[in-house]
């Protein structure tokens, strides 16, 4: 496979530091790092802003390379090493599957530090957790085995930036363990939504900020005073249109709207939780989409006294989870059926807390009319005023008893809806919810 000139550079490198190491009176010097506006890779925009230095790029090389050309290192190691046997301060791994040469922290302080005390300080800070690799989840070392040191742990590459890096794209995450979310989208339009006007004017704000919130944090210089990211809280009854209403958002803002599966982040291990949402939101902070956490009461609930061990670990969980949400750069919806399961340290962060009421007359009126199908008629005999009056029902509700009229009548060969099928309908939500029909 031909390789591209980063590439030529870092083949050089190793070959110039392996010549070094093994041939003291070598003289040759050592290959310069070509500009980004050579290389092949897609270069994003954050790494030109980030202004890396020459370290710092070929340590992305370095961890890059398995991926791309996966037999480079080995040929080049291979080459070199063939009469020598072993080479422990190379470092470097087999892997499980790739049985190619993976490179390790040791590879990295061989290629850029060798013995240089000073210079190997500054390469083992490239690893830390306040490094630009590190806070936006680019590479880091995996933990190696206890008791062995740091930087004989592999680097590893985050796969969205190997995408971003090769493909100049990054593709959606798939549903897995890893990243218990998935996509969820609506055919319905805004007008489809019946909200009361406050409901309506909190959620139109909400999508201000996707569209202008950029705007505001970096070219009105706000980025200082604000955080980055915006968290609301939906609250209300349940059917009242607050997944609706996160779908549409995603919709008309041209962002992805994620439902998390919290089944499957939240555990009963220690720690486990946090590492859970940990990798999920390190996968989606990447394309900044909406994350909506339904029921969200099972992740974000309130604290307790501390009585044992398990409340103290649960009420760091909570705190972590609060450090963690607030981080993200995108836009968080937590829905809830009751504001009170919330902890008070989550809602006091909120930038929005919009209550979805269920609808009034007028509003149960306005959705009935819009629910069913154009191409039915009524019968004479049904009284959408009526029944918008003397029957208290959400918006999902009424759409169930819209599916069954409408099923009623097609089972009939039918275009009409009868009014003893609504009431019928109505009957059969009443009694789901454990009501008494009047």
């Amino acid at each position: 496979m031909n390789t591209t000139i980063e590439f030529e550079y870092l083949k050089e490198l190793i070959q110039h530091r392996l010549d070094t190491y093994f041939n003291i009176e070598n003289n040759t010097v050592a290959p310069e790092m070509p500009q980004y506006s050579k290389w092949g890779l897609f270069v994003p925009e954050m790494f030109e802003k980030a202004e890396l230095n020459d370290e710092e790029k070929t340590i992305v090389l370095l961890a890059l390379c398995p991926h791309i050309h996966s037999n480079l290192l080995d040929s080049i190691i291979q080459n070199k090493l063939s009469s020598t046997g072993d080479f422990p301060q190379l470092g470097g791994l087999r892997g499980k599957n790739f049985r190619g040469f993976l490179p390790t922290g040791e590879t990295s302080l061989f290629l850029l530090a060798g013995d240089d005390i000073e210079k190997r300080k500054e390469i083992l800070e490239v690893f830390n957790s306040d490094h630009f690799f590190a806070r936006h989840r680019i590479l880091w070392l995996e933990e190696p085995p206890e008791g062995e040191p740091r930087m004989s742990g592999k680097i590893v590459f985050s796969q969205e930036y190997v995408e971003l890096l090769t493909l100049g794209k990054v593709s959606k995450p798939a549903f897995s363990m890893k990243f218990p979310a998935e996509i969820i989208e609506t055919e319905m339009q805004w007008e489809d939504l019946v909200l009361n006007e406050e409901t309506y004017k909190q959620i139109q704000e909400l999508q201000t900020w996707i569209t202008h919130g950029d705007t505001l944090l970096h070219d009105w210089g706000m980025s200082k005073k604000l955080k980055p990211g915006y968290r609301a809280l939906f609250h209300g009854p349940p059917g009242t249109g607050k997944t609706l209403t996160a779908n549409l958002l995603g919709k008309y803002t041209g962002k992805d709207v994620y439902k998390i599966d919290l089944s499957m982040v939240v555990s009963k291990f220690i720690g486990e939780t946090e590492k859970n949402l940990a990798n999920l939101l390190a996968k989606a902070e990447k394309t900044e989409n909406i994350l909506f956490f339904d029921e969200a009461d099972a992740l974000f609930g309130k604290r307790t006294n501390v009585r044992d061990a398990h409340d103290k670990y649960a009420n760091q969980e909570v705190s972590y989870l609060l450090q963690r949400i607030e981080s993200y750069k995108g836009l968080v919806i937590l829905a809830s059926n009751l504001k009170s399961n919330i902890d008070d340290a989550f809602v006091r962060r909120f930038q929005s807390i919009i209550h979805f009421p269920l609808p009034k007359m007028s509003e149960r009126l306005a959705i009935w009319k819009k629910a069913f199908p154009k191409t039915v008629r009524f019968h004479a005999d049904v009284d959408f005023v009526q029944i918008a009056q003397r029957y208290e029902l959400s918006g999902a509700e009424i759409m169930n008893i819209v599916q069954y009229a409408c099923l009623c009548s097609l089972n009939a060969n039918k275009k009409t809806i009868y009014q003893s099928d609504v009431i019928h309908g109505i009957q059969r939500e009443f009694q789901k919810g454990g009501r008494v029909m009047r």
